[in-house]
């Protein structure tokens, strides 16, 4: 990106020729008029109503399902094929590497993309096709790992196929979001409400698509539906995740259709006349120019982004597996049946929370845009933060009461510690409404404001999410085997981070521009706005 005055701008102006509000580019208007045509405008062209994003954002709900099914069952799933707990993290680190490069990637293709399809929706659907390739990948693992030549006591080979699977899968979550996204931000324009109400919508979806996937998580009984999942080698827990992914592929299908029939977009060669010819550029130059540019109220977002999410990380990737370790004292490997029993049973309790969790993000994100009014965007974070670092370090004290209140080997814990439990899964659902939705409403007002692409800036804004992903990924079980195993250390670091996060919040964050669309101006805080 180049920097012109105290605004970040996209390195290839033509580009903008898709803007957000509609309007056609200085460049466009200057060569029609060198060519004796008058000077257009599309202006408000662009502009589409609530129905229509809400629409969008439903994808958000396909997306979640198969995430909620990914952090419910598959960390107890490929310790079952014999991963050990200290290098479970380890296969997430697909995620994030995946996600550092492909979502800027995708962000700065589908900003100068000539389809005439659009810019964002042919993205949209290539995604949502790997997605499907991923989920069918990873749920026949077992079975195709046979026909390599398993047994049903060693599966190195399943493990592989599962974790290209893993790779497919999310590689191509992120081929989606980022130009998912991006879309909402072409349609709400500089309208910072709008563009609250668009993320809030999508924050709505996602805690829709948590629901529905934890729910099917929980229950055990989705293989008698497909009962072909079934096989010599796919038992019955196996086959259950395996029909609980073939459901998601159904829901994915349908809310992609949603999403990309909502609305028409503007081409980027605009009414054909192939006027523009894009430039090509090295995306790695491209992507340290656009950090190396970035205002500096973009540089405090990605900081408070990155602290939340370093403590986001942790409870996500073993929220369940806390369940089932710590709280019911379970152990996955176990040889004793009652000790195995005690963990899955932990597990489906921990799918309620998760379900619980997505119940309150949901409702909260309802309120999101209220709260920003209210209070201001930098301290609805802060204050968010502060509730996630307070639920992490009560992870501590419920793990606690939970090993002096069992008093037999084969006991579940006693009600007060799974309802304990349970409260801090729900309560956990508030501040996670607020990290799907204010970063990305905050980052889509500051580029509009400077000129930038939308889809580059989501993907900028994304490497604040995957880095401290990696970190987590690579340090949590070697930290955790560090103080003795299980995942206390880990939630407690999560718990710092979090705090952190809070303070960092209202601190750092500067106030967004002014709305001139709206008479209720989101103010973060009484700082003034930092270049």
């Amino acid at each position: 990106m180049e920097k012109q005055g105290t605004k970040w701008k996209d390195p290839h102006p033509r580009r903008q020729m898709n803007h957000p509000r509609g309007q056609t580019t200085r460049g466009t208007s200057t060569m029609r008029e060198q060519n004796g045509l008058p000077r257009k405008s599309n202006k408000g062209k662009n502009r589409v109503p609530i129905s229509a994003l809400i629409q969008v954002a439903s994808v958000a709900a396909g997306v979640q399902f198969g995430w909620a099914l990914q952090l419910s069952l598959l960390t107890p799933y490929v310790q079952e094929l014999g991963i050990p707990h200290a290098w479970a993290s380890l296969i997430w680190l697909c995620g994030p590497i995946s996600g550092m490069f492909v979502q800027p990637i995708v962000g700065h293709y589908s900003d100068g993309c000539t389809s005439r399809y659009g810019r964002r929706r042919p993205f949209i659907v290539a995604g949502a096709t790997s997605i499907v390739l991923g989920i069918l990948t990873i749920g026949f693992s077992a079975d195709l790992g046979f026909l390599l030549g398993d047994t049903l006591v060693s599966r190195p080979r399943a493990i592989f196929v599962f974790v290209l699977g893993f790779w497919i899968l999310d590689l191509a979550n992120n081929v989606l979001q980022g130009p998912c996204r991006a879309l909402l931000a072409d349609f709400t324009g500089k309208d910072q409400r709008r563009t609250r109400r668009a993320n809030a919508f999508f924050s709505l979806f996602m805690a829709l698509g948590n629901v529905l996937g934890y729910a099917t998580g929980a229950y055990s009984g989705w293989w008698r539906i497909f009962p072909f999942t079934v096989t010599s080698a796919c038992n019955v827990a196996c086959a259950n995740l395996k029909a609980a992914f073939l459901l998601g592929i159904m829901l994915l299908a349908f809310t992609t259709f949603l999403s990309v029939t909502a609305a028409s977009e503007i081409p980027y060669e605009e009414e054909g006349e192939g006027l523009i010819e894009v430039e090509s550029e090295a995306m790695l130059f491209e992507l340290i120019g656009a950090l190396r540019d970035l205002p500096r109220s973009m540089w405090y977002i990605l900081l408070v982004t990155a602290l939340t999410w370093i403590a986001w990380f942790p409870f996500l990737l073993f929220d369940t597996d806390w369940m089932g370790r710590e709280v019911f004292r379970g152990e996955p490997s176990s040889l004793d049946p009652l000790v195995s029993k005690r963990y899955y049973d932990g597990v489906h309790m921990g799918s309620l929370g998760l379900m619980l969790n997505s119940l309150v993000l949901g409702l909260f994100s309802l309120c999101i845009d209220f709260l920003c009014r209210k209070l201001g965007s930098k301290y609805v974070w802060g204050l968010a933060n502060m509730v996630m670092a307070a639920c992490f370090a009560g992870t501590a004290v419920i793990t606690a009461i939970a090993k002096r209140t069992a008093t037999t080997a084969d006991e579940a814990p006693v009600p007060i510690v799974t309802y304990a439990a349970l409260a801090v899964f729900a309560i956990l659902g508030a501040p996670l409404a607020v990290t799907f939705s204010v970063p990305y409403s905050l980052t889509a007002t500051f580029t509009e404001k400077v000129g930038g692409g939308q889809g580059l800036s989501m993907g900028v804004l994304n490497l604040s999410v995957v880095l401290p992903q990696i970190v987590v990924s690579l340090g949590a079980g070697s930290w955790d085997e560090i103080f003795g195993g299980g995942n206390m250390p880990a939630f407690l670091l999560a718990a710092g981070a979090a705090f952190c996060g809070s303070i960092a919040a209202v601190l750092v964050l500067p106030r967004p521009p002014s709305d001139p669309r709206s008479s209720n101006r989101v103010l973060l805080g009484h700082s003034s706005p930092i270049p």
